[in-house]
């Protein structure tokens, strides 16, 4: 008698890629520690993208999403109203929540496409000038899935020398538009030079995989947490809906953290989180989570800096309570 081939289950046909894991932390999860006995770590990640996106001065005989308006143009035609919202972000959003984060004394994670900081060297001086972490969001913000492995590679080692001219260091974190290749994690590992990439939304914390036999740490993104749910649909329609979902969030994600902490992701982009309503609502979550007092306010790299060091001191803290 043959056996039923659907009951085997957890045998899938081999795949090229990062490989699943659906089972993650477990269901005591991992109790880690972050510093000054936090409930929470959290990082305000600002995406710079503007510039970078694909368009007709580009060369790219095409134009990209940045979405604002609902009319959709013709591809044949440059689309000078979506040009437009790209360039706020650049010329004045990304000033206006420079002069927020200021004023907050606050330090982040500026990901940004290598062009963008390129098209305008003085946002990556300002990221150097205030200690914030200058990471990369890819050459462009572009479809990586569409090249070929060595076509990937040479792009990110162009990312890397612009955002070393711009921020005035490499960057040790990586996010691609979307999802990665997949190729992506493995030349990012072959590279050397990157601590973590953030090219999944797959946790509450970081946490490592295995690539080419080395140890590699994500550090997940958030879609949830985020200002493009101004633009999608079932989104933010005011600014206080934003404020509100952090909000409750962050709080939701302290009373956790009194035996389980975790770690929460903004992400922004500037010319989407730039517009002065939009910012206020930030400014407002942000000043809250300032004075919640357990809530350690990090740049990514800082989270991934102290995960690294001290991860062999949240396993045994877990494996003390089993």
């Amino acid at each position: 008698m043959t056996a039923n081939p659907l009951l085997d289950v957890l045998t899938d046909p081999p795949y090229a890629g990062p490989q699943r894991d659906f089972v993650g932390y477990g269901r005591k999860g991992l109790k880690v520690h972050w510093p000054n006995g936090a409930k929470v770590a959290l990082t305000l990640v600002v995406n710079y993208e503007t510039g970078a996106e694909a368009s007709w001065p580009a060369g790219d005989r095409r134009n990209d999403k940045i979405f604002e308006f609902p009319y959709v143009l013709d591809p044949r035609f440059r689309d000078l109203a979506q040009e437009s919202v790209a360039e706020y972000g650049s010329r004045a959003g990304v000033w206006r929540i420079a002069r927020m984060l200021d004023d907050l004394k606050m330090r982040c994670t500026f990901s940004g496409c290598a062009v963008a900081f390129a098209r305008n060297p003085e946002v990556g001086a300002y990221v150097k000038e205030a200690g914030h972490e200058g990471s990369s969001h890819g050459y462009r913000w572009e479809e990586v899935w569409n090249f070929s492995r060595q076509q990937e590679k040479e792009r990110i080692a162009a990312a890397v020398e612009i955002i070393r001219e711009t921020c005035g260091e490499r960057p040790i974190g990586w996010q691609t538009r979307h999802s990665g290749s997949l190729n992506t994690r493995e030349l990012l590992v072959e590279e050397g030079g990157f601590l973590y990439d953030c090219d999944s939304t797959a946790d509450d914390l970081p946490y490592y995989v295995t690539v080419g036999g080395k140890r590699h740490l994500i550090v997940p993104y958030s879609s949830t947490y985020n200002d493009h749910r101004f633009i999608i649909a079932q989104g933010y329609s005011r600014p206080q809906d934003f404020f509100d979902y952090c909000r409750e969030g962050i709080d939701y994600l302290r009373r956790e953290g009194e035996t389980r902490p975790k770690m929460m992701t903004v992400a922004v982009h500037a010319h989407w989180v730039g517009q002065a309503a939009r910012t206020a609502a930030l400014h407002r979550f942000l000043e809250y989570v300032l004075g919640t007092g357990d809530v350690w306010v990090a740049r990514r790299r800082d989270i991934a800096e102290w995960f690294s060091e001290n991860y062999d001191t949240f396993v045994r803290d877990t494996e003390a309570e089993a």
